[in-house]
Order: structure tokens, then C-alpha cells, then sequence
């Protein structure tokens, strides 16, 4: 009698040869993996294409009122510390830092000072998010900080080295996250005295 010889459904033979067909999870693997190999590929041409821009541009600043006091900072302790306010101009044209990669801007203002206590100090006093499509051009007048201006001491009276700086990172859709910072500085004095009335 012959022998009569099964054949799965994944086999295929032709002639005296077989070979076993590829299943749907292998296909589909395959399919997955390409298509992941062709969005790196963009990914990566996206990244490149933005990646030497200089992100830079100049800024204007300037200080308007300038006070300091001595009162306690129940934040950290019960001991009193300076506490600086200003109000502060500031104009600059963020426009041509956006292109079709740069999702958003986080922009911050830093005041950098130098005290008895400490060699640097550096002091986030406002900041702000600018996405793509909203107005980057920035006119401020007069605008006071959004956040305090403490010192750990008594840094800030008569401290006659105070810089202003504005800096911002650039948030793309693919790449790496720069942080930038900008083209002028701004430079005022404290008083020597402090304030004793309300800000």
C-alpha cells in the first residue's frame, strides 16, 4: 500500500521540495518592525534638520522699582531673612526661534548674585510658556515677579551686583532639549537701607 502523506496547513510543496509558509504573528512582526525602522528614520531627519539652529535672539530689560526688607521667611524658619521686590521692563522677539520642530518655549527669568554666604546664587523670579502659534513677541512694562525674591540672609541689602537673565529651553517634537540663554543682561543695585513700609 502507499503511504499517504499529511500536509499542515503552513506547509507548501512543490515538486520534491516543501517549505513552511510564514504564519500571521510572523508577518505581522515584520510588518511592525519596518514600519518602527521607518519611523526612527523620519524621527532622526527630523531631528537633524533643526539640530544646528542657534535658538538665539536679544533681549531688553531694565529694573523699575527696587526695594528690600528684612522680615522672617515662615517658609523655611522663623529667622529673618532679605527679601527683595522689583518690577522689571522686558522686551524681545522670540519668533524665529519657532520653526516646524519646536513644539514650546519655557522661558525664566533668573537673578544671579554673588553673597557673604555663598559664591553663587541664582533665583528664579518669573517664567512663563509660549506655544507654537501664540504670540512670542514679549513687550513688558512694569511687570512684577511671580515668584519671591528671598535671600538665605542678609544678601540682598546694598548688594550692588545684581543680574538679571533670561533664559528658555526649546521643547521640540523630536530631539534633544537645549537650554538657552539669551543675548543682554540687565545689572541694578539694592538699596542700602531697608524698606520699611508695605511693598
Amino acid at each position: 500500500m502507499r503511504q499517504r502523506t499529511s500536509q499542515t496547513e503552513d506547509t507548501s510543496c512543490t515538486g520534491t521540495s516543501c517549505f513552511k509558509m510564514n504564519t500571521f504573528l510572523s508577518r505581522a512582526n515584520t510588518i511592525f518592525a519596518f514600519t518602527l525602522s521607518v519611523m526612527a528614520t523620519l524621527t532622526f531627519g527630523c531631528f537633524l534638520s533643526t539640530a544646528f539652529n542657534s535658538h538665539m535672539t536679544t533681549v531688553t530689560m531694565n529694573t523699575a522699582k527696587i526695594i528690600v526688607k528684612n522680615v522672617p521667611d515662615y517658609s523655611a524658619s522663623k529667622d529673618k531673612n532679605d527679601l527683595g521686590f522689583i518690577t522689571f521692563d522686558l522686551q524681545a522677539d522670540l519668533s524665529d526661534i519657532f520653526n516646524w520642530n519646536v513644539k514650546q518655549l519655557f522661558l525664566y527669568l533668573t537673578a544671579e548674585y554673588e553673597s557673604t554666604h555663598n559664591k553663587v546664587n541664582q533665583v528664579v523670579l518669573w517664567d512663563k510658556i509660549i506655544k507654537r502659534g501664540e504670540n512670542a513677541i514679549l513687550d513688558y512694562r512694569s511687570m512684577n515677579t511671580k515668584y519671591y525674591f528671598w535671600d538665605d540672609g542678609n544678601g540682598l541689602k546694598g548688594n550692588n551686583n545684581i543680574t538679571l537673565t533670561l533664559s528658555w529651553n526649546v521643547i521640540p517634537n523630536a530631539g534633544t532639549l537645549p537650554k538657552i540663554r539669551a543675548n543682554g543682561t540687565h545689572r541694578f543695585v539694592f538699596p542700602d537701607e531697608y524698606t520699611k513700609s508695605r511693598f
